[in-house]
């Protein structure tokens, strides 16, 4: 089976040779609430149905991607270097061939390149990490200024769907008044919170300018998505992205 005609390709204007993708829950092996690509090895899925769809998904990549032990933090890391699974949300590769990759099943994947493709990142975006400047440090990682820079927002929890509490406007709000746009009453200490909002403010404030997508929900669509916050036991996508290994000349924008 052709994992591809189960991804999402960001619809941007990145130079042809960065290749990016988003899983969907179709097209693997797991069964059950994991049905059926499921990627995530810190779930209770069958381990050899983890192992299947990963290898799978390889088959649509120039190598191995470069996993992280995501904890909802904001330290980004130098995938080209890593040799094992460290703890962060983010990475950064400048090497062709190498992927940086992300799990998600409700928090935001933001896929970053440069005009002339010559460096990519990937952040896992919840709201801790968003708070926590996942985005800012990201962008700082980056081989190029943020002006030079495009992102993609890819599937996550929408604005119609992210009840949060008073905890969460309080922190993007104390420092920045101006974010409580991304909020809207729900109930007495309950908001529908933008996550997408609140992304594309991050970038902006690190400079970057040059935003896409940000309007796929994963909680809403279940035929499509994964969503830890409507089912709780559920399988992980992953958002992916990554420089053409055959060194094509840079393209630009």
């Amino acid at each position: 089976m052709d994992i591809n005609a189960h991804c999402i390709v960001p619809d941007w204007p990145a130079p042809g040779h960065v290749h990016a993708l988003v899983t969907t829950r179709a097209g693997g092996d797991s069964t059950g609430a994991y049905a059926s690509m499921n990627l995530g090895l810190r779930t209770d899925d069958n381990p050899a149905a983890v192992a299947a769809n990963r290898a799978r998904l390889l088959q649509a990549l120039p190598q191995a991607p470069r996993w992280l032990a995501q904890i909802h933090g904001s330290v980004v890391v130098d995938a080209d270097a890593l040799s094992d699974v460290p703890q962060a949300d983010a990475s950064v590769a400048r090497l062709p061939g190498t992927v940086c990759a992300i799990m998600i099943a409700d928090c935001l994947p933001i896929l970053i390149t440069d005009t002339a493709g010559t460096c990519v990142g990937a952040a896992h975006a919840g709201w801790r990490g968003l708070a926590g400047g996942v985005i800012a440090n990201t962008v700082a990682r980056m081989a190029a200024p943020p002006a030079d820079l495009m992102a993609w927002i890819g599937p996550g929890i929408g604005p119609d769907a992210f009840e949060v509490g008073d905890d969460v406007l309080e922190a993007f709000c104390a420092a920045a008044p101006e974010r409580r746009v991304a909020f809207r009453p729900l109930k007495p200490g309950k908001w529908l919170c933008d996550l997408p909002a609140l992304a594309r403010d991050a970038l902006r404030r690190a400079g970057v300018a040059r935003i896409y997508g940000g309007n796929l929900c994963t909680y809403n669509d279940a035929q499509r998505f994964y969503s830890y916050r409507r089912d709780r036991v559920t399988g992980r996508m992953a958002a992916l992205i990554w420089r053409d290994p055959q060194g094509a000349q840079p393209d630009t924008v």
